[in-house]
């Protein structure tokens, strides 16, 4: 399924698909354009097209689902799945290879950033000649500093000119480039984009997922926290190019720090159209999709095959026949649940199959990949609360319940399945358990779950603790479940329509408490007192107010925020915001750049529980070896193979230690 395609970092201003935004609708309606020619964008109509065109290149990155896994495969978070490709075993860094320039997927944004970040310049250097509000222009300012963002934090430094000159809009192929430093990536491209976009960016998106001034003040505090971070360096991980870890505006890491602490606390004060959403099962329900906690994503529909860029029903990679720009993340990460079986009579096993995918068939029930698994580590530690913290029941899907009725009409009414004890549909069919109880019969000698799934005495459903999962039969991702509000799907092939997620009000006071746990002075809040654990504690309450029981499939309005909040240390560090960064994100692709940026990969993934078969086996524990060079990911073979100049020119632009 790999797919290698090139695109070269000095790729003119021709990008592939122009799409115009509709001038009377509160959406991005999007109607492909045949136009490819520069002076395009010279005209209202192009510099609109360009626009749209950004917004879209999101959906070649985001829910991409190589690109999932390159941010996810690897950390403490996910590790390799019974089905895995070899793309998946090398992210792991346990089977004895890397990922190194032809295999690394993060390939996916190389490709994808240096044609949107071009298509940004020309829209910013032709905007004022036609005449563009500067709000407009804004946007492709926010886009262009928000994919080198992506950039530098993935490979290091990275190239400024395309081509025609730093941040101009490149109409001429060349096929020779220099990579610039971190700091010069940051203080040059970022920085400049992003204060401009706070500065002329209006408060109120203008159309439905535009992005506004909190959108560019939410980067641009992550971009001066993660800058911060990279220039105090505290394990002593190598940088390329090489240079010094002084910033060329003469600031320190503190004072980047304090400003991310600072722009945060601004947006906090001054949400404007954002707001929290009232639980965390409201900001994940497929219903509440585009909620008001989103400040971006990469859109998907329903509705058009033309405009989801990939088709609604039907297996095909999209409408031109493509896997580009589909979101099929939550694929990966889905457990093979559709084997499991019940039996069609009582005293004698006739198995039939207990769960038919549908599009119908609610959130649990995405399609079925297995290319990853989640390591039992996450349910011991970072979930160990299972009571009280909502975020453990609105991200997992722990209770399957019988859809074989959705077969059609000729489905049996009754199903007979653990212990021979009948199920109707909608009725638990499989479990995983908190805590192992003891006494569960793993043989399937006589009830034939067909998974390895257990049997528990009294019991109708097959169980598994959570200690006992495996690469083949683990929770799967609720939260990014498919889901359609449509009635008359019944396909599961397409990939899903919802869109993905990118940024989250909520991040605000992560960051926030990120940059007072390493120094910055804090003050009082609206919301809060300002401090670490005050801003964390915001958050916390939160996930201790339920509203529905995914597991229960009840409502359900216990209110366990105090217990929450008093059981938050005293005082905080930075392991215990990454401890609920990944609570509160998990599985959405934010993990590795978290890791990264704290530089506490090693410590957090350097090894992992799982068990080598699922059932009654005893974990293993499986070691990583992350080596420091790995912390900068290698420039794409694609990329180097189209360059010109010899071994050695192109060896020197490689990041060190990837061949």
């Amino acid at each position: 399924m790999k797919r290698n395609l090139y695109k070269n970092i000095l790729r003119t201003g021709a990008v592939a698909l122009f799409l115009a935004m509709a001038s009377c609708s509160d959406i991005l309606d999007e109607q492909p354009r045949n136009i490819y020619e520069p002076g395009f964008y010279k005209t209202e109509k192009g510099i609109e097209g360009g626009l749209t065109g950004l917004y879209g290149t999101l959906r070649r990155v985001y829910g991409q689902p190589y690109y999932y896994n390159a941010c996810e495969t690897g950390t403490d978070e996910y590790t390799y799945g019974s089905q895995a490709d070899q793309n998946f075993k090398n992210a792991d860094l346990t089977t004895g290879a890397v990922p190194d320039a032809s295999t690394s997927r993060f390939d996916v944004i190389w490709n994808v950033a240096y044609a949107a970040i071009n298509n940004a310049s020309a829209i910013i250097t032709n905007g004022t000649e036609a005449n563009m509000p500067p709000a407009l222009i804004a946007e492709a300012s926010f886009f262009r500093a928000f994919y080198y963002f992506q950039m530098v934090q993935t490979f290091g430094g990275v190239p400024l000119d395309l081509g025609s000159g730093e941040l101009m809009f490149n109409t001429t192929p060349s096929r020779v480039s220099t990579r610039n430093t971190v700091p010069e990536v940051y203080t040059r491209a970022i920085f400049p984009d992003l204060l401009s976009a706070v500065a002329n960016l209006p408060e109120t998106p203008r159309l439905t997922g535009a992005v506004t001034k909190n959108t560019a003040r939410l980067i641009l505090a992550k971009a001066y926290l993660t800058y911060g971070w990279w220039l105090e360096n505290p394990n002593n991980i190598p940088t390329f190019p090489v240079c010094e870890r002084t910033d060329p505006n003469g600031h320190n890491a503190a004072w980047y720090i304090q400003q991310a602490y600072d722009i945060s606390a601004t947006a906090i004060d001054n949400p404007g159209y954002y707001q929290l959403q009232p639980t965390y099962y409201d900001v994940h329900v497929f219903t509440n999709d585009r909620n008001k906690e989103i400040m971006l994503y990469a859109d998907h529909t329903e509705n058009s095959a033309q405009y989801n860029e990939g088709n609604v029903i039907g297996w095909d990679g999209s409408p031109n026949n493509t896997n580009e720009a589909q979101n099929q993340a939550v694929w990966m990460v889905t457990w093979y649940f559709q084997n499991v079986q019940s039996s069609r009579t009582t005293g004698s096993w006739s198995g039939t199959g207990t769960f038919f995918r549908s599009a119908q068939a609610g959130q649990s029930f995405s399609r079925m990949w297995s290319r990853m698994a989640t390591p039992i580590n996450i349910f011991n530690t970072t979930f160990a609360d299972k009571t009280n913290d909502s975020r453990f029941d609105g991200t997992f899907a722990t209770v399957y319940r019988g859809t074989w009725n959705l077969a059609g009409s000729s489905a049996p009414s009754v199903l007979y399945n653990a212990n021979y004890m009948p199920i109707t549909p909608g009725e638990p069919a499989v479990s995983f358990l908190a805590s192992d109880p003891g006494g569960i019969d793993y043989s399937n000698s006589v009830y034939k779950s067909n998974s390895g799934l257990g049997v528990l005495p009294g019991r109708a459903d097959f169980v598994m603790p959570l200690g006992k999962i495996s690469r083949t039969v683990f929770p799967g991702l609720w939260k990014l479940g498919i889901a359609r509000k449509g009635t008359d799907y019944n396909d599961d092939k397409a990939a899903s329509t919802r869109p993905f997620n990118i940024l989250k009000f909520s991040e605000f006071y992560f960051i926030a408490a990120e940059a007072a746990v390493k120094g910055a002075t804090t003050k009082g809040l609206s919301t809060c007192d300002g401090t670490a654990r005050g801003l964390i504690n915001v958050i916390r309450a939160r996930a201790g107010k339920w509203k529905f029981s995914v597991a229960g499939n009840i409502t359900k309005t216990d209110d366990y925020s105090a217990a929450l909040v008093a059981a938050t240390p005293a005082t905080i560090n930075i392991n215990y915001i990454l401890d609920e960064r990944s609570r509160e994100y998990y599985g959405e692709g934010y993990r590795w750049h978290d890791l990264a940026r704290t530089q506490k990969w090693e410590e957090y993934a350097g090894s992992y529980q799982i068990c080598s078969t699922a059932g009654d086996a005893a974990p293993i524990t499986v070691n990583r070896a992350i080596e420091k060079y790995l912390y900068l990911r290698p420039i794409p073979t694609s990329q180097l193979d189209n360059m010109d100049g010899d071994e050695a020119y192109k060896k020197a632009f490689q990041n060190p230690g990837y061949n």
